[in-house]
């Protein structure tokens, strides 16, 4: 495999349970990681201490995704820090589970939290770190935006509606971002299914048997192959913009 020594990588919600692998992986294949957190910032600093080494150390920043100018701050430092953004994976998400028919419970706040965090965040990190992400490269080379979808922008079933919607939309912006930053950033979507993460993991395991037993597969994702997209997509897929790498085991054909 292609490795990306020399490459920065900012996560956003880097601490989390798929940002986690994530960050490990983009590591071992030789980035210099900025894990960006929003609360996490004992977890991301813990995490930091875990990756694989890199002449140039890693680090955690604060990254809200809500906050603007927080986010601009948090550009600026990896402008000071290491003069360069070369991956940014938008990873940083919110949900809360809510019967898909129970309209009243899905209340305007969490409506509001969910695509703030979902949608607007990983447009807002674009948006922050463009300078550094369109800097020039050499001839043929390009920087790459992840952003982690799920299958529920396709299948529409999961924690609840407005996640489901929120996930098209990341789908879709992917798209748009694709054409408005081209040639010199692709913009991707990787969406998985229902990874194995802790927090999963916590859960009822009859209900996590079922979900496993929809997919064709016949098992949950790992957060290390949903890794493995995101380093594919900055190692091997250099002519890939514009689409959505899926990480479902298959969950949509059942």
């Amino acid at each position: 495999m292609a490795n990306l020594n020399g490459h920065v990588a900012v996560v956003t919600g880097g601490a989390g349970g798929i940002g986690e692998a994530i960050c490990m992986a983009l590591a071992q294949a030789g980035c210099t990681v900025v894990v960006g957190y929003n609360s996490s910032r004992d977890g991301a600093e813990a995490l930091v201490k875990r990756l694989a080494p890199n002449p140039v150390p890693h680090v955690a920043l604060r990254a809200p995704v809500t906050d603007s100018a927080a986010m601009a701050s948090l550009a600026r430092e990896v402008q000071q820090r290491f003069g360069s953004c070369d991956v940014l994976v938008n990873c940083a998400g919110t949900t809360r589970f809510v019967p898909h028919d129970d309209l009243d419970a899905l209340d305007d706040a969490l409506i509001d939290q969910i695509l703030a965090t979902n949608v607007r965040g990983p447009f807002a990190a674009v948006r922050a770190l463009r300078a550094l992400l369109q800097a020039p490269r050499a001839p043929g080379k390009t920087a790459l935006v992840v952003n982690i979808s799920s299958i529920a922008a396709v299948t529409a079933m999961g924690s609840n509606v407005m996640y489901c919607a929120s996930k098209a939309a990341v789908d879709n912006m992917t798209k748009s971002l694709a054409r408005a930053l081209a040639p010199s950033v692709r913009v991707l979507s990787v969406s998985p299914g229902l990874a194995d993460t802790e927090f999963v993991k916590s859960m009822d395991p009859l209900w996590r048997d079922e979900q496993a037993a929809r997919t064709p597969l016949r098992r949950l994702a790992m957060p290390e192959e949903v890794a493995a997209a995101v380093v594919a997509a900055a190692t091997h897929l250099t002519f890939t913009t514009g689409t959505v790498i899926p990480v479902d085991g298959g969950r949509p054909l059942a």
